[in-house]
């Protein structure tokens, strides 16, 4: 008989309270040089590097609940060298030469926050294990063995490893293994400890973060020689006037006038083990604190933590008609108990391990799939965002491109393909609620079939369709 699992926080938020910093809300009308909308990895990226910069900057961070509130205080903890469609979608989106650039900076983003959080002395576990891929049915394992042949032929090759059965079961004993990929750019973090860490150096450097305080509205500059040239933010507490205002917010862009349309919240659900003793590590493995998954469709994700508990989570909850946020969908779930079920036939050596947490939050997904970072000097209004999961290094990429983009510095960040890459619009509803969901089922037959069969699904290329 398990305890009942903490239904009210996440794993991470609950190993830091008390530990916290509070902060008070706006106070009235100010202006400022730098606006940041959302305190999450974007923004206090984006701040970390413009401090760098420009020590002399004033740069004001609004967040409307507390710092990590969103995706960057529950996510994995996978700070991994990759962005969402992997170097085969980032060449087709942008082409061979453009497409392997980013995906070679993104993997070297990962070193690049690894020396910052040594060099800030932010605590939050940074291990660089790499992340394990098991391939668990034929399917998986052709797919694995182009994307090896892909990054080889792409100069990459040293960042992707095919594994045999001996050595992915070597890395991870997990059920029905018939190979494996490790990727080597790929770190452990705790998030929350990273983005509250992080939130520390912004203000030693000389930022001001105010949280409780809602951004109701993003106002455009209109150029200059006009009454309103410069940008403002529009909030609950009062009006920021900026030079420039950044708009990181992620899955909540949703709640801003007009954005409606632009990313959508997608649930990704987590569930946490109590701590494991040695004799289960000594069969489970993770000896070098990789992240795991297999390359299933309908995503799964863990990790090792740093008091060997399993961090587990994965995608497949309904997204929400009218775009939604329900924090109800965040506790006790059916979802939830199909990713216990999940990590209990994938790793049976946990045994009747204890499931102590679930939470969930919340990803930003654009029409195409595709992050993108942009800064419109005519309005003076920047952004970035669209992670879909992968945010932990791209957002410290999207800062430092931000930081780039309005300094004014031409370089090598502000020049990749990503930099001003527009989506298109998502579907009115009710067509958006069908066709999202219609895609998650699709995705989840395509999984059983596969397994079922050994054969491709053509269930997958449909929802591949549906996708974009």
């Amino acid at each position: 008989m398990h305890d009942a699992p903490d239904t009210s926080t996440s794993l991470w938020h609950a190993q830091i309270d008390g530990t916290t910093v509070s902060r008070p809300a706006l106070g009235g009308d100010t202006d400022v040089d730098v606006a940041i909308v959302g305190a999450g990895y974007t923004g206090l990226w984006t701040a970390h590097s413009l401090l760098i910069a420009d020590p002399t900057l004033r740069v004001l961070v609004v967040e409307r609940e507390t710092v990590g509130f969103g995706a960057s205080g529950r996510n994995g903890g996978w700070c991994v060298g990759e962005l969402a469609g992997g170097l085969d979608g980032a060449i087709e989106t942008y082409g061979r030469d453009a497409g392997i650039r980013l995906t070679r900076t993104i993997i070297d983003t990962v070193d690049v926050i690894g020396r910052v959080v040594g060099d800030e002395g932010i605590d939050c576990g940074f291990t660089k294990g790499g992340v394990i891929r098991l391939a668990r049915t034929p399917v998986q394992l052709a797919d694995q063995r182009a994307e090896t042949e892909l990054f080889a032929a792409s100069g990459l090759g040293e960042e992707a490893e095919l594994l045999s059965v001996a050595a992915a079961t070597e890395r991870l004993r997990a059920t029905g293994v018939l190979g494996g990929l490790w990727y080597r750019p790929g770190a452990r973090v705790h998030p929350a400890r990273l983005v509250h860490g992080l939130a520390g150096a912004v203000e030693r450097r000389g930022a001001t973060i105010v949280e409780h305080t809602a951004v109701t509205e993003i106002r455009p500059g209109a150029g200059a020689g006009s009454p309103s040239a410069r940008p403002s933010l529009v909030t609950d507490r009062g009006v920021v006037t900026a030079d420039v205002v950044v708009r990181a917010t992620e899955a909540y862009t949703r709640d801003l006038p007009g954005e409606r349309r632009s990313l959508i919240p997608l649930y990704s659900l987590m569930i946490a083990t109590e701590p494991l003793p040695p004799a289960v590590w000594d069969e489970i493995g993770l000896r070098e604190r990789e992240t795991f998954s297999d390359d299933r469709r309908m995503v799964i994700y863990g990790q090792r933590t740093a008091d060997d508990r399993i961090a587990f989570g994965g995608r497949g909850a309904s997204y929400l008609f009218g775009s939604r946020i329900d924090p109800a969908v965040e506790r006790l779930s059916a979802n939830h108990d199909r990713i216990e079920a999940t990590l209990r036939e994938l790793l049976p050596a946990i045994g009747d391990a204890t499931i102590t947490h679930r939470w969930g939050g919340v990803l930003g997904v654009p029409r195409n799939w595709r992050a993108s970072v942009g800064f419109d000097r005519s309005s003076g209004v920047a952004w970035a965002g669209g992670y879909v999961g992968e945010g932990v290094a791209a957002s410290n990429l999207a800062g430092r491109t931000l930081d780039d983009l309005i300094v004014g510095t031409a370089s090598d960040l502000t020049s990749l393909a990503w930099v001003d890459h527009r989506s298109r619009r998502w579907e009115p509803e009710p067509l958006r609620w069908l066709g999202v969901n219609g895609t998650i089922v699709l995705m989840s037959r395509a999984d059983r079939v596969e397994a079922r069969t050994g054969r491709p699904s053509r269930l997958a290329a449909v929802a591949d369709r549906l996708r974009g």
